[in-house]
């Protein structure tokens, strides 16, 4: 894992993404993203991938309430309840990007990359990553990054995408 101190070079996520790809081509799969904070910059890498169409699904830029709501059947109620930035809402964008696509495997991330909007419970770097291939199979993870904005969602897309991997590497059914 990375920290605000350590930059991430393009040819880490570049690696991530290639190696990405190569695991989901080798069962014949495609992935879908759901980004928040990251403001597409997952489907982005992701997509820099020459051959990417070949595993790249789609990805859902949901940045507002609404669009998590209209495009991935996100709870109003959920959101309201728990917050845009939580582990139900990302269960539910991944659960919500999978049942909106093709894809096999989906990612999500919501999160706080600052400057302002954070509070006691919840400060400026907290992000929530989902991954999974199925409503059951859809492990969540919270992490609270240092750094200004940019830093904060360039270490969120480091870890979306490595988390995908290593899903991908542990899980012999995914």
């Amino acid at each position: 894992m990375t920290t605000a101190d350590q930059i991430i070079s393009a040819p880490e996520l570049t690696s991530l993404a290639v190696r990405i790809g190569e695991r989901l081509c080798a069962r014949g799969w495609s992935v879908a993203t759901a980004e928040s904070c990251t403001g597409g910059w997952i489907a982005k890498t992701l997509t820099d991938i020459a051959g990417s169409s070949a595993w790249f699904e789609r990805g859902f830029v949901t940045y507002s309430n609404a669009s998590k709501h209209e495009l991935l059947g996100v709870s109003s109620t959920l959101i309201a309840e728990q917050g845009a930035v939580s582990g139900p809402v990302v269960r539910a964008m991944v659960a919500g990007a999978l049942a909106h696509s093709h894809a096999q495997v989906a990612l999500a991330v919501s999160g706080i990359a600052g400057p302002g909007g954070g509070s006691p419970d919840k400060p400026v770097g907290t992000v929530w990553f989902a991954w999974g291939q199925t409503a059951d199979t859809i492990v969540t993870r919270r992490v609270c990054f240092a750094g200004e904005r940019e830093a904060v969602r360039e270490q969120a897309v480091y870890t979306a995408l490595f988390g995908l991997l290593d899903l991908l590497k542990r899980n012999a059914t995914l």
